[in-house]
This record gives C-alpha cells, structure tokens and sequence, in this order.
C-alpha cells in the first residue's frame, strides 16, 4: 500500500507540474474512466486551440454581417479581383464557342468580373477610332489628290457605342428573362453581372477583326467580319439556350433572333461609319480646264494693225 500511495502522489504532483506550465489547459475527471492499475486519468484539452476555432468562426460571421452597400467603393473592388490566367480562360472560352459549353458555368463559375469587359470595351473603341484615321492616312498615299485631316470625334462616337451596347442591352435582356421567370417558373436567369460579362467577353473577336479591316479589299473585309459576327452571336446563343429553352419556343426564338440581329447590327453599323467610303468633302476637285470664247481666241491669235 506505501508504495501504491507513493506512486499515486507522483502522478498526482507530475499533474499539478503540468498544469502550472499551461494555465489555459481544461482538464476533466472521470470517475468511470480508470487505468488498468486503478488510477484516475488526468485529461489535458486544447483550450487555447478551441478559443482559436471560436474566434475565427466569430470573424467570419462579422465578415458575412459587414458587406458593404452597392455604394460604395469596397462593393465593386471584388468584381475586378481576377487573375491574368482567368481573364485568358475566359477570353479563350468566348473565341472557342461549342454547342453544350455554357460560358456562365465552364468559365465565369460564380464569379463574374467587370475587370475584362471594361478593358475590352475600351480597346475596341481605341482600336475602332486608329482604323478609321488610318484608312484615310492609306487611302491619301494612294491617292494624293485626298485631303486627310484627323478625326478626333470618332474616339468619343466609338466609345459610347460600344459601352452602351455592352451594358443596355444585358440590362433588357436580363429584365427580360427575370419578367419571364414570373411567367415561366422554371426558368432560372443568369445575374445582371453575368449578363454584362458575357456580352463583354463577346466582344473581343472584334478586335483582331477590326484590325484586318485595314486590308483594302472589300469582299475580305466583309469575310472577317462575317466569320467575328459568327463566333461572337454564336457564344451569346450557346450560353443563352439553357435559360430560354424552359420558355415557349415563339419567345426562345424571337429572343436569339433579336440578339443575333442586335449583334449583327453593331457590327455592320461600325464597319460603314468607321470604315465608309471617302466623303466628297475630302476629295479635291479635279483641276478644271478655262474655257475660252471664239471671239477672245481670235482675238488673242490675230496680228495688231498698225496706225499710222
């Protein structure tokens, strides 16, 4: 017994040792837990990493009370938080259209971004603006009877264009699919930003297309922009299909009907404004031959008489 008494007061001292070094440990007794040899088992729990686990589940319900207002500046940061790699993905997912692949769910995933559609929109119109100077710069050299003066007006005509169409229409068509889910329960319609994104990652093909059309050949010009127009207005139907297709098909197909039009529209209207034949103001006129009378010939051939 002496020595079981003085094992037990070991243990007993080796516990309280343990406990003066961590404070924060939580230790429990059990009066039905025992060692084989009948002694009680001293438990040392993690308190310090349960009051971390709490403390972090804390924060992130702050975080999730504390979003901030659409007004403020904090709210839109996190549509331009994307990575090079992302915005490559997803400008490769709009120039490689496939029937069954939805730009929305293979690329976007939840996560819409206005960091590409902005940029996109703001090269086409740069992009839009330089080629149409730079036709009548080529079209000068080639003929030097042009008169060719910049045309500032064209940066700011190419830019409200193209920012308009990329943000008014998403906005109808997405209040229009949101009036038909009323109708049509089991239609489900992609967010205001993802519509917005679509259309603007739409939009690059345009770019490169643009720049071909400083090529002086007409048909070739209008095979580029057919073969974009193609590319571009098939993306939008691939990714608009999944949510039209629960409607009614007269609205399915009015609704890609109008969206290919609208598509085409744009493009064939920038194609004979920024890139249209030479105004009249701009040629010079011909040099113009003086038209002299018969009697002012004569005059001027016939030899002076001379009075004496």
């Amino acid at each position: 017994m002496a020595a079981a008494d003085e094992l037990a007061f070991h243990e007993f001292e080796e516990a309280t040792n343990l406990l003066a070094e961590t404070p924060d440990a939580a230790t429990t007794s059990r009066t039905d837990q025992l060692t084989p040899q009948g002694h009680v088992a001293v438990a040392v729990g993690l308190g310090a990493e349960d009051e971390v686990e709490e403390n972090d589940k804390t924060s992130l319900l702050q975080e999730e009370k504390q979003q901030p207002g659409f007004w403020t500046f904090d709210y839109y940061q996190s549509f331009f938080d994307v990575d090079t790699s992302q915005v490559l993905d997803r400008i490769k997912g709009s120039l490689l259209p496939r029937p069954g692949h939805n730009f929305v769910r293979h690329h976007l995933r939840n996560r819409p971004d206005l960091y590409g559609p902005f940029w996109i929109c703001a090269t086409l119109a740069f992009v839009l603006a330089i080629t149409g100077n730079l036709t009548l710069v080529l079209a000068q050299r080639k003929d030097p009877s042009i008169h060719y003066s910049p045309q500032f007006h064209k940066v700011t005509v190419a830019g409200i264009t193209i920012y308009c169409y990329a943000w008014l229409v998403p906005l109808a068509l997405w209040g229009f699919l949101r009036w038909r889910k009323g109708v049509r329960e089991r239609m489900g319609p992609y967010t205001f930003l993802e519509t917005v994104c679509v259309y603007g990652y739409s939009l690059f093909v345009f770019i490169p297309t643009v720049v071909l059309w400083l090529i002086p050949v007409p048909w070739l010009q209008w095979l580029f922009g057919a073969l974009a127009l193609a590319l571009s207005a098939s993306g939008l139907v691939f990714t608009l299909w999944p949510v039209v297709r629960e409607d009614t098909r007269l609205v399915a197909a009015v609704l890609l009907s109008a969206v290919v039009l609208l598509h085409a529209l744009l493009a064939v209207g920038c194609k004979f404004y920024f890139f249209q034949p030479l105004p009249l103001e701009h040629i010079a006129p011909p040099p113009q031959a003086i038209s002299l009378s018969p009697n002012t010939l004569l005059a001027s051939t016939s030899p002076r008489t001379m009075v004496t």
